[in-house]
């Protein structure tokens, strides 16, 4: 028991749940409706849209890559879904295959060009965001999809245990990230893959393909997700995920996934989304503007990015230092 408490205080995890109590306690202490049962599920149910899409971003930041494109994205397949409902009304079925195949394919488009035209990936997504958002405007005409259909709204309501739905998605996408990454061929590529690409190579593991396929996690991750935001707002806003982006990537980054690549884990992205979350909840509940919240995410990004450098320059130089000893 003293060994594995030993490992835990040693893990960057745990730094982040030290961190995530301590904020917990000072908002709990400024409002105590924080601490209320239906405001903590809220915060669950309200962010499990960002903590599933985190997971499909945490293997791309593993392999050193980013995705600014994920919120374009997502509002692409939110008017895909919402379209698809409003005019043929469907069945629960068929709107998720139809998300995650429409997901799969924004993710496979993104990786593709990726992988094979040798672009990088802070580029492409830049380019592809805009080219999305293009897309969901002139599908939409900057107007929401609000005729969706009763058995879709019904399936938003559904509780298990006073629990909603919703956080049991995010619940289930969590245990199979985590089981991709620590048991499967594919996940044990992604860590070789960000660690070290010639090394990966060499055991076997062929680039372009795998960031292919690991970019099509991410847009399966993106499809679900958007099943469940409008789960959630039973209508389809084309404008509602400009800038999420950066929170998906604060969340993940903050959960202790290195920008630079080869490290990250799905249970430290679950803590970065909650301390994400809990901060947001705390500034809404002390009132604070929006325009501050958004300086406050944007900040955390930068620190938490800044961090990872020094970090890995301080790795490189006491690397260095081995070397000329030896």
């Amino acid at each position: 028991m003293k060994t594995f408490l030993k490992r835990f205080i040693k893990q960057k995890e745990f730094s982040i749940f030290t961190i995530l109590i301590i904020v917990a306690v000072i908002i709990t202490m400024q409002n105590s409706v924080f601490i209320s049962p239906s405001n903590l599920i809220d915060i669950l149910r309200s962010n499990s849209i960002m903590g599933i899409i985190a997971f499909g971003m945490l293997l791309v930041i593993i392999t050193g890559g980013i995705d600014v494109s994920v919120g374009a994205m997502t509002a692409m397949v939110t008017v895909i879904i919402g379209s698809y409902m409003a005019r043929f009304g469907g069945n629960l079925l068929t709107v998720f295959l139809l998300a995650s195949l429409s997901g799969i394919i924004l993710g496979l488009i993104n990786g593709t060009l990726v992988a094979k035209l040798k672009i990088p990936a802070i580029v492409v997504t830049l380019g592809m965001m805009s080219v999305y958002n293009g897309l969901t405007l002139y599908l939409t005409n900057g107007s929401w999809i609000t005729n969706i259909p009763q058995y879709f709204i019904k399936f938003g309501q559904i509780e298990i245990l006073n629990i909603p739905i919703q956080i049991f998605f995010w619940i289930g996408t969590a245990i199979i990230t985590y089981f991709v990454l620590k048991y499967t061929f594919f996940g044990r590529g992604v860590f070789a893959l960000g660690g070290n690409p010639e090394v990966a190579n060499r055991v076997g593991y062929k680039k372009e393909k795998l960031t292919i396929y690991i970019w099509a996690y991410l847009g399966l991750m993106v499809g679900i997700a958007a099943v469940i935001h409008t789960s959630i707002f039973r209508q389809v806003d084309p404008n509602a995920f400009n800038g999420f982006e950066l929170n998906v990537i604060a969340a993940v980054v903050l959960g202790g996934a290195n920008i630079m690549g080869g490290e990250g884990s799905v249970p430290g992205t679950i803590l970065g989304v909650l301390l994400l979350a809990v901060i947001d909840n705390g500034l809404i509940l002390a009132w604070v503007p929006t325009f501050w919240q958004q300086i406050i995410v944007g900040s955390i990004i930068l620190i938490a990015v800044s961090y990872d450098v020094i970090r890995n320059k301080q790795k490189e130089r006491s690397m260095a230092k081995i070397d000329i000893e030896e």
